[in-house]
């Protein structure tokens, strides 16, 4: 060090050695207020067409519009969701890649005995994106019901004679179909498929009977008449859909299962990017039009951020931790 440089400020003195080897400048803040400067990538760790992809897509369409920004899906399907899951978990922790899982990943660590990745501590919960009833839904030229008690009947005279399609193993799709068959004594065989999304698509095209379904990837193809929802898991009938019963109503009480997506960030990323992840977020909330679309996936917009959304999310792994040992769901 000269004499020069001894009586400099220590403040200057970084700020002149950082100018001296070409090192920017930039505090953290004004990272994240540059944030984003190049496309964002999310992770959806299934195939599209499924309920992860019917919020994320106009979420992501919405944020690109109001940002002027890129927002874009990756989709990575496959293992009941923990395959993307896995892949998220490793990116790079820039600000340039989240994640958007759902209930299923709350249920993967009770059915997947070694997973690459551990959701509450590989990740930083980031928000809420939607949470929905599991609704009934049934081919109504391959079933002959219109009530839930009808299709009850039909099952009970008739032990293993449908099916139903999930979309994974270990999937709330999974679990919801076998809880069902615990609590009304029945037995329906389980296709597994490798997401929501090609389980519809069977559904649709008559390859598989039925489907314990998030209401937000059957709400288009019930609306248009390919598909009949018999009844929604839970206490009140859902937004946008009041002639679809409840369990409860149909002779169900103790039948009540939701499906909810939510956004994480891989460990690490700075905490400015999470809030301005989350600001960009909430804006596209606050729009009519965003509102429209989630009342018309049988839901309304969310409020649980950061912290909040962690707990509810830890408290979920305890819940389904539950019914997975009751139920004795295995992987198949």
């Amino acid at each position: 060090m000269n004499p020069t440089q001894a009586r400099l400020p220590r403040r200057q003195l970084l700020l002149g050695s950082a100018a001296a080897i070409g090192l920017p400048l930039v505090a953290p803040m004004a990272w994240a207020q540059a944030w984003p400067n190049r496309p964002v990538t999310t992770v959806v760790p299934f195939p599209p067409g499924g309920g992860t992809d019917a919020f994320a897509r106009p979420l992501f369409a919405a944020m690109s519009r109001t940002s002027g920004r890129q927002f874009i899906i990756d989709n990575r399907g496959g293992a009941g969701g923990t395959l993307g899951a896995g892949i998220a978990a490793k990116a790079a922790p820039d600000g340039y890649t989240f994640f958007m899982g759902a209930v299923h990943h709350s249920i993967a660590p009770s059915m997947y005995p070694r997973l690459d990745y551990n959701i509450e501590t590989d990740f930083v919960p980031v928000g809420l994106v939607g949470s929905v009833p599991q609704v009934v839904v049934i081919n109504p030229s391959r079933v002959q019901a219109k009530t839930l008690a009808e299709f009850l009947a039909f099952v009970r005279a008739n032990p293993g004679r449908l099916n139903y399609g999930s979309a994974g193993n270990g999937t709330s799709h999974h679990l919801a179909g076998e809880l069902f068959k615990i609590q009304s004594r029945t037995f329906i065989t389980h296709i597994p498929y490798r997401g929501a999304g090609p389980a519809l698509q069977d559904l649709i095209a008559g390859q598989v009977d039925m489907m314990f379904d998030g209401l937000g990837s059957s709400a288009g193809h019930i609306r248009g008449g390919r598909l009949l929802g018999l009844a929604v898991a839970s206490d009140t009938r859902a937004p946008g859909f009041p002639n679809i019963p409840t369990a409860p109503e149909s002779g169900m009480p103790q039948y009540k299962v939701g499906t909810w997506y939510g956004m994480w960030a891989p460990k690490g990323t700075p905490a400015a990017i999470i809030t301005a992840m989350q600001d960009e977020m909430k804006k596209v909330y606050a729009l009519e039009e965003v509102r429209n679309t989630w009342t018309g996936l049988g839901t309304s917009v969310p409020n649980l951020w950061g912290a909040d959304f962690g707990r509810f999310v830890s408290d979920e792994i305890k819940r389904w931790a539950e019914v997975v040992k009751t139920s004795g769901a295995k992987l198949e």
